[in-house]
């Protein structure tokens, strides 16, 4: 039991080791030099607008696109709908009024939802007249000039992917907003930065990117076969040659998910679809004819949430390994190794978010008072992510199911009415249990007088009580567009 138990403390040592490693990159991997301007010909722009169901958000997505600077006779706009219910009549509604004001904007509603948004790309590109496509999901809001800062990185002919930084309309407007802001920036400033960097390989987030139309193709298009069918054609792009770039300063503010719910929906379908992704690109990877360093890197990086195994291993294992080695002579003495693989575990976590929030700047120190909620945030979605993976690996494909945004943008915007909750899954109970499980654990360290793994225990009581119980807060019954600042990178 002891032995198995310091197992997974080894695995999950080599991901810790992995952030460092990227940390490492973007602190000190050379920055790649400039692209270029754009030309004096601007190449011409289709910006595609993927929806389904999205009838609070989408009139304020479209308004925010035909508002982008770039000349109107080098841009169109595609409405790519799938919808079943209202957002097609108010989609349609806006388009009609934005094509009488002399934009090339079309509505394309399609009657089935096969391949779900990979789908709907791959049908709108038989129809996009551009040389670059740049696509933003139904909750973004990007500025007036995202185009005009972006488009000038494909003067290099090799560039087939521009990324650029998720910002957080609605970062304030609870606790869960705030951590996944935090896991946001973290995720963008420093892993995307490290890789970009240090000349590794890194994707295309699903949105608030340009792709190369030809690099789009070349590649293989898009495929529906995993649910991160951004990051399966990232890698197939990569493979094939082509150069992506990640702008940190361009930033596109979008809706958190406001629901647990609908957050923890959200991370499924990327877990799932990150090792749906893996098995089907690594192989490729492993052939291919870079430096070890970029293929091992790219290793980590497609395989990263394997680690939610093992940290729900790890959640099983710890009481009874706490139990077993107090009761053993020499037991107290071994702890002291958990409390040094805890305490490099923590600092590593709080370093890399904490240069993230720096990076981004503003107050940013006043930010770091949510990073304790955000690990213990982490730990309670390991049975939420594990069971992602597990069905990866079993080779269940899934749909694509939305993540809900309903244009909140302050807390007192539309209220949770009704009492409306979902039927009652297993997974909350699950994480209850586990809270359950890590308080008994806090009372034994506690009578135990091991005291210095309280505070560890305690996340894990505190993330898995967390996930448990919001998951069965009422859902959200709609309301007005909320009032209150976008932000990026403020408090």
């Amino acid at each position: 039991m002891v032995g198995l138990y310091f197992a997974v403390l080894v695995g999950l040592s080599v991901y810790g080791a992995h952030r460092g490693y990227l940390l490492y990159l973007y602190t000190n991997g050379r920055r790649p030099p400039a692209c270029g301007q754009v030309r004096s010909e601007p190449p011409r722009v289709t910006v595609q607008l993927p929806v389904f169901n999205e009838v609070y958000v989408v009139e304020r997505l479209i308004e925010a696109v035909a508002r982008l600077r770039y000349p109107r006779d080098r841009f169109e706009v595609q409405v790519l709908d799938d919808s079943t219910d209202d957002t097609c009549r108010v989609a349609r509604a806006a388009v009609d009024r934005w094509r009488a004001r002399g934009l090339a904007i079309s509505h394309r509603h399609r009657a089935d939802r096969v391949g779900f948004k990979a789908g709907a790309l791959a049908h709108g590109l038989r129809f996009a007249t551009g040389e670059l496509i740049a696509v933003f999901d139904a909750d973004f809001m990007p500025p007036p000039d995202f185009l005009e800062q972006a488009v000038g990185v494909f003067a290099d002919p090799r560039v087939g992917m521009v990324q650029a930084r998720w910002g957080h309309a609605n970062r304030r407007y609870s606790l869960l907003t705030r951590l996944q802001a935090l896991l946001l920036d973290g995720h963008f400033v420093l892993e995307h930065g490290g890789r970009y960097r240090g000349g590794c390989f890194f994707n295309f987030n699903g949105a608030a990117g340009i792709w190369r139309r030809a690099a789009i193709e070349s590649a293989g298009g898009w495929q529906h076969d995993t649910l991160t069918e951004d990051l399966d054609l990232s890698y197939r792009a990569q493979l094939a040659g082509w150069r992506f770039v990640f702008l940190p300063d361009v930033v596109a503010p979008a809706e958190l998910p406001v629901e647990m719910s609908a957050f923890k929906s959200q991370q499924h379908r990327w877990a799932k679809g990150s090792i749906q992704t893996c098995r089907k690109v690594l192989p490729a990877v492993l052939r291919a004819d870079v430096p070890l360093r970029v293929k091992a890197e790219a290793v980590l990086h497609l395989t990263a949430n394997f680690h939610y195994l093992l940290v729900l291993a790890l959640c099983v294992l710890i009481v009874p390994a706490l139990v077993a080695r107090t009761a053993s002579v020499g037991g107290q003495r071994l702890l002291l190794v958990d409390a040094a693989l805890f305490g490099l575990a923590a600092l590593s976590v709080v370093t890399f978010y904490a240069v993230s929030q720096r990076e981004i700047g503003g107050r940013w120190w006043a930010r770091l008072r949510d990073l304790p909620a955000m690990i213990a945030l982490g730990l309670g979605l390991s049975v939420n992510n594990a069971l992602a993976v597990v069905e990866a690996l079993s080779g269940r494909t899934g749909e694509f199911r939305r993540t809900p945004k309903y244009g909140l943008r302050s807390r007192g915007a539309g209220v949770f009415g009704g009492g409306r909750r979902g039927p009652l899954r297993v997974q909350p109970v699950v994480e209850i249990a586990f809270g359950a499980w890590f308080t008994l654990a806090i009372a034994y360290a506690l009578a135990a007088g091991v005291y210095g793994a309280v505070p560890f225990l305690a996340l894990f009581q505190v993330g898995f009580f967390y996930a448990g119980f919001a998951s069965r807060v009422p859902r959200y019954d709609g309301g007005p567009d909320g009032e209150g600042p976008a932000e990026g990178g403020g408090p």
